[in-house]
């Protein structure tokens, strides 16, 4: 597999054909260059990544190590978790450490996100992560992001009613909104 802030081989080889293409200005072989390098990018970023977890960041995202001893960060789909300076930040991040830190993990990969990141539904040792974070109150579902994962919205109803993880706190305020106050005090 390959890490998902590197361009793989074959992407990086059709841009070294493209680059010719652009100086000499042949439009046919400019558009089928741009064709088959954005074939190559989407075949890359779909399929699954599989192997052990060596790192927990916060509540939503881990490391995996897979069998070439690539690391690829993965950002869990449908989930928002608390930001690590939150109230229950830490206690999110700490929860998927003990779902899949040093356990096997299935990463079916969604997309990829705007910082570079795997989007992915993460299965650690048989556990579905994604979904446990939010039955445990340890993460909303990422209402920008649910397309898939609609089914957590009555995982997460029932985490609120039992008053479980972030749910506990009168009030929880949602990550997004947390991360939008703090752009606008910077």
């Amino acid at each position: 597999m390959m890490k998902p802030n590197t361009a793989s081989p074959k992407t990086v080889a059709l841009v070294r054909l493209l680059i010719p293409a652009l100086m000499g200005k042949n439009y046919i072989k400019i558009i089928l260059l741009g064709v088959a390098i954005l074939v190559s990018v989407m075949a890359s970023a779909y399929g699954s990544i599989s192997g052990r977890v060596v790192g927990v960041a916060d509540g939503d995202t881990l490391t995996v190590l897979d069998d070439t001893n690539q690391q690829h960060k993965i950002r869990l789909a449908g989930i928002d978790a608390p930001e690590k300076a939150q109230p229950f930040g830490q206690v999110g991040k700490q929860r998927l450490s003990e779902l899949c830190y040093n356990k096997q993990a299935i990463v079916e990969v969604v997309n990829t996100d705007r910082y570079g990141r795997t989007v992915g539904d993460v299965t650690c040792d048989g556990a579905h992560a994604n979904a446990e974070m939010v039955i445990g109150g340890n993460a909303w579902v990422y209402r920008h992001y649910d397309k898939g994962f609609e089914s957590f919205y009555a995982l997460e109803e029932a985490a609120k009613e039992a008053r479980l993880g972030l749910w506990a706190d009168d009030n929880p305020t949602p990550p997004w909104e947390w991360r939008h106050s703090r752009k606008r005090k910077d």
